[in-house]
């Protein structure tokens, strides 16, 4: 969880100044935790404490009104009626983390990932693009190798990740689908030596940075076991003493 939400931090300063290249600073004075973060967190606090999906998520979004949320989970936000809105867009990937660290059958990951993606993506791709991210962290945890986590997110979801980052980089741009960020995040995963090389690979892309790194840096998290004590001194000093209490309970309870 908190490989997603460094991921979140770092990219921020990337994602209307896109960079293309590995060679950047990993935090700036632009730097800070945007809706990904927050909604991870709602998504940990669920879990931990066994809160309705839909309004633990309403209610973070509430209380950081200023995160950088689409339009669309923006306007859910003003409403009390809390319905699902069908997006596919990548807001579900990007708060799923903790379902790939809590739950321990692929079955369960699974369900718990439709349940969190379909309070407001409820679309086939904004279920799948949750699912994907979820399921890669949770074998990922187990010790599955690279191989085996990619065959396994191909042959289940279709996603193609047959491609190499340096072929997709050039001519990738903003995109904020499930099916336009996800499999790249999950690329950037793949091609990486460590956690910190999996998030400068995830911002080189460009594009939605801050989203894509979130949803590859908890993937990286979940494989490498280890995130540099830097990159998670640096974070916490930006988080709020609310969410680092979320965060540091759910590591307290389940090891991440």
């Amino acid at each position: 969880m908190l490989g997603a939400i460094i991921g979140d931090i770092i990219g921020s300063a990337y994602e209307f100044n896109n960079t293309k290249t590995t060679d950047f600073s990993l935090f700036t004075p632009r730097s800070r935790f945007t809706d990904d973060t927050v909604l991870t967190v709602a998504v940990a606090d669920a879990i931990l404490h066994n809160k309705d999906y839909a309004m633990t998520i309403w209610e973070y979004g509430r209380r950081y009104p200023r995160a950088g949320y689409g339009d669309r989970f923006a306007l859910w936000l003003q409403s009390t009626q809390r319905k699902p809105y069908r997006s596919y867009g990548n807001g579900s990937a990007m708060r799923i983390s903790p379902v790939g660290f809590a739950y321990d059958t692929v079955e369960k990951v699974l369900a718990e990932a439709e349940k969190f993606a379909s309070v407001t993506h409820n679309h086939p791709e904004g279920i799948k693009g949750a699912q994907a991210v979820a399921l890669a962290i949770f074998m990922a945890r187990l010790g599955a190798e690279k191989k085996d986590i990619k065959r396994e997110i191909q042959t289940r979801f279709d996603y193609n990740l047959q491609r190499k980052l340096d072929d997709i980089r050039p001519g990738y741009s903003f995109d904020v689908t499930c099916q336009g960020s996800v499999p790249e995040a999950i690329l950037a995963f793949l091609e990486s030596e460590n956690y910190e090389d999996a998030i400068r690979k995830a911002i080189s892309l460009g594009g939605d940075s801050d989203t894509i790194a979130c949803m590859s840096g908890g993937i990286a998290q979940a494989y490498y076991k280890d995130i540099p004590a830097h990159m998670t001194d640096s974070a916490r000093t930006i988080l709020d003493d609310d969410l680092l209490k979320i965060l540091d309970s759910f590591a307290a309870r389940f090891g991440q």
